[in-house]
């Protein structure tokens, strides 16, 4: 779990997220909007609507917004229809790559995607090729700072987590749950007075890529461009990072 834990870190650290508020933004109400249509407005019996509530909170979006992202996908007011696709593919090393997007143009959204890939080392593939690598799970962070380690299990565990994971290395306990789960249990934790770093649904790699300092670089700087594509929803892979070059990310 190293590599998703740094990662995950540095990809959520408050001033990268500031940074491109606007494009935060934008891809926010492409999932409230998809969500919407395909479960209903209602956030209480549409669990993937609520989480995409929840992130656009965290980035601090209007209200406004986020009513206006579920009328238009409930068809209460005109709005661009978006179609999910998955790519998969390779990344520098054999680094396994899964992309998930929303695009109202899928052959444009492809073209592009390859040709960011191509250019960085990387490359797509077959569908299948690479997903059975990674498991849809929810994942929570919890400085710890903030809790000691059992008293968290203790909490987590009660709520029908999976897993609690405290790597020495980290700052944070990495907390593992069934995707229809993650928000219980991140709501038990918060209840019972214990600050969530992160919480979201991502697809967990069963096994990691350990790549030398330069081709991590390469492929740090390939997973920000694809993070960057205006269709692309999230990134996923299964490096792990050394030491030496998360200490210079972000900097």
């Amino acid at each position: 779990m190293a590599g998703h834990s740094k990662w995950a870190q540095i990809k959520h650290k408050k001033a990268h997220v500031d940074a491109r508020k606007g494009r935060v933004f934008s891809k926010i109400v492409k999932e409230i909007s998809v969500a919407a249509r395909l479960g209903g407005g209602d956030p209480s019996g549409n669990p993937r609507l609520r989480t995409a509530i929840e992130k656009a909170k965290e980035v601090n979006m209007p209200g406004d917004n986020v009513k206006r992202a579920i009328m238009k996908g409930t068809g209460e007011l005109p709005g661009v229809s978006y179609e999910e696709t998955l790519y998969e593919g390779y990344g520098p090393g054999g680094v396994a790559i899964l992309l998930e997007a929303l695009t109202d143009n899928k052959n444009r959204t492809t073209s592009e995607i390859r040709h960011i890939m191509s250019k960085h080392g990387a490359s797509l593939g077959e569908a299948g090729c690479v997903s059975w690598i990674f498991e849809k799970k929810g994942y929570i962070l919890i400085d710890k700072n903030k809790v000691e380690e059992d008293a968290l299990m203790s909490v987590a565990l009660d709520a029908g987590a999976e897993d609690l994971r405290n790597d020495p290395k980290e700052d944070n306990y990495e907390i593992i749950t069934a995707p229809e789960n993650m928000n219980y249990v991140k709501s038990s934790i918060e209840t019972s007075g214990i600050p969530v770093s992160l919480a979201e649904i991502t697809m967990l790699p069963k096994s990691y890529v350990t790549l030398d300092e330069k081709i991590a670089e390469q492929m740090i700087r390939l997973i920000e461009l694809l993070e960057d594509h205006d269709d692309v929803q999230n990134v996923y892979t299964n490096f792990d990072v050394p030491e030496e070059v998360i200490a210079n990310v972000g900097e």
